[in-house]
């Protein structure tokens, strides 16, 4: 795996990757905002195949829109990222879909949970994506449009108000299947 701006402090051990996030960091494209970021911390392995990929994430969220998940990335203009958002004091499961522009969609958890699993897959040009409930079911959060093409998949964080803060990544796992 490699990084895409690559944090200032970040380790990796076993099955655990734990990242500080730096100040002022994001991914967002234009829309409602008029600005473009691509300065978001992204470590990530290049795929050419139908996938899979999940993750369990664990942060000390604090600031406005800190955030950490999965993204998936073809370039600057298009990518997918998906996870946790702190918006307003809440924890938000989070999906924001980049096509040129980015759009923006958030489900509010009213429960504030200590960690959160994460699956997304690709099937052919469809990315579906999910997150593990209290019953151990994953439960579909969005499915989205993204081109059948090599793109760049893995974790993402970034602290885009704040100052930074701490996001643990454990048990991250790939599994690559072949294009149907």
């Amino acid at each position: 795996m490699q990084w895409l701006n690559e944090p200032a402090q970040w380790s990796s051990s076993n099955d655990r990757i734990i990242v500080n996030t730096s100040p002022k960091t994001d991914f967002w494209r234009v829309t409602h905002y008029g600005f473009i970021r691509d300065n978001g911390h992204f470590y990530f392995d290049r795929i050419n195949t139908d996938f899979i990929v999940e993750v369990e994430i664990r942060g000390s969220y604090r600031d406005l829109y800190d955030q950490a998940g999965i993204m998936i990335r073809a370039d600057e203009r298009h990518w997918i990222k998906t996870g946790i958002e702190y918006v307003d004091g809440v924890q938000n499961l989070s999906a924001v879909v980049t096509h040129d522009y980015s759009d923006w969609s958030l489900t509010p958890l009213l429960t504030p949970l200590s960690s959160i699993r994460l699956r997304v897959e690709r099937r052919q040009e469809a990315i579906h994506i999910s997150y593990l409930d209290p019953n151990s079911k994953y439960v579909l959060l969005r499915l989205a449009y993204f081109p059948t093409i090599e793109v760049q998949v893995g974790i993402f964080c970034a602290s885009p108000e704040g100052n930074g803060y701490e996001v643990v990544f454990d048990n991250y796992r790939s599994i690559e299947q072949f294009a149907v």
